[in-house]
């Protein structure tokens, strides 16, 4: 099995308007080469259960006279505005006058349905270029091309918490009093193109613009030979090239609570320990609730234990495991598999 999410929203929308063109040319040009127009009567319509806009296709059946010989056959397609005793244009095979088909503009209408839909094709493109453009000339003009380097502090305990419910969902990191360190907030929703987010450091007082793609998801039929892949990008890069670019490797494995743990590592040296949580990701939340909701947990959320002073290299770290679904660096599951191995 191979399948996409994500950025396949754009290749199946891709593959449906040259199909339907595809279509449209063949029912135009080429289904009834050579045929000849003639007025039909319809004689019967049956509904029949389909595919169409309602759940209801249509089949009917003809009379013709073709050089004074009458003929009734049934219409390869039909329409909800066909009637008994209404007359309409047919094709017929002047071979083979039995053979008949619909001369509606079906053909016209799939051709300018998959012309439209490669026209938003083209244009969420171009937007998406412009904006990525915007992007990085404010970042550029901000100084936030790169990430700080890494100036340890004391050890602190931080929790990572993704919005749920909600399409536009951001990303926060909170310390114990809930004060709300680092954020992720959506600008832009869109469906054709990357998120827009303001990356805010509520520790230095900056803000960042970044375009943060769709999910995406190629599904090998899992297995330890061939591993998932989860990615996305981050203004116009994927993710985990991104991260291995500014020197993040992770060492992920399961621990002895089923949850999943993460050594985060900048140029070899530990930044920051993380573990998947519930939603309750607090500790006097997870003791006030259900023992199961406390239990499971919710990919998105984690509690983290770091000494980094600037967190925006973390942040987008957990971000990349947050929003993929995967658990290892990789963008998969299999090191984590391995990692878990290897503690055994």
């Amino acid at each position: 099995m191979f399948s996409f999410k994500g950025i396949g929203i754009k290749v199946f929308a891709l593959i449906i308007g040259l199909v339907a063109i595809a279509l449209g040319i063949y029912l135009t040009f080429f289904h009834s080469r050579g045929y000849l127009k003639t007025e039909a009567v319809i004689l019967t319509v049956e509904e029949i259960p389909g595919t169409g806009d309602d759940g209801t296709e249509y089949q009917a059946s003809v009379e013709y006279t073709v050089d004074g010989v009458t003929y009734q056959s049934e219409l390869d397609s039909g329409s909800p505005s066909y009637k008994v005793g209404k007359t309409i244009p047919v094709l017929y095979n002047p071979e083979d006058p039995s053979m008949v088909h619909g001369a509606g503009y079906e053909g016209v209408y799939a051709m300018a349905v998959g012309a439209a839909i490669l026209a938003v094709l083209a244009v969420s493109e171009v937007r998406g270029r412009k904006a990525l453009g915007a992007v990085k000339a404010a970042q550029e003009a901000g100084g936030a091309m790169t990430y700080p380097e890494t100036v340890p502090g004391p050890e602190r305990k931080l929790y990572f918490l993704t919005d749920v419910g909600t399409p536009k969902y951001g990303h926060r990191i909170e310390d114990g009093s809930r004060s709300i360190l680092y954020e992720a907030k959506m600008t832009r929703f869109s469906v054709m193109t990357p998120y827009g987010f303001d990356f805010v450091d509520h520790e230095h007082g900056t803000t960042v613009p970044h375009l943060v793609g769709h999910e995406e998801e190629s599904d090998w039929g899992g297995g330890l030979l061939l591993d998932n892949h989860y990615t996305f990008t981050i203004d116009g890069e994927d993710i985990w090239k991104h991260l291995r670019r500014n020197g993040i490797t992770v060492e992920s494995s399961l621990n002895r609570r089923a949850r999943t743990e993460y050594r985060i590592l900048r140029n070899g040296t530990e930044i920051a320990m993380a573990e998947t949580s519930s939603t309750n990701v607090h500790e006097e939340d997870e003791a006030q609730k259900s023992r199961l909701a406390s239990i499971v947990p919710v990919q998105g959320f984690y509690r983290i234990t770091t000494t980094e002073t600037d967190l925006s290299l973390l942040f987008v770290t957990l971000l990349a495991f947050a929003r993929s679904g995967a658990s290892d660096d990789r963008g998969g599951n299999l090191k984590t598999v391995l990692g878990t191995l290897k503690k055994l």
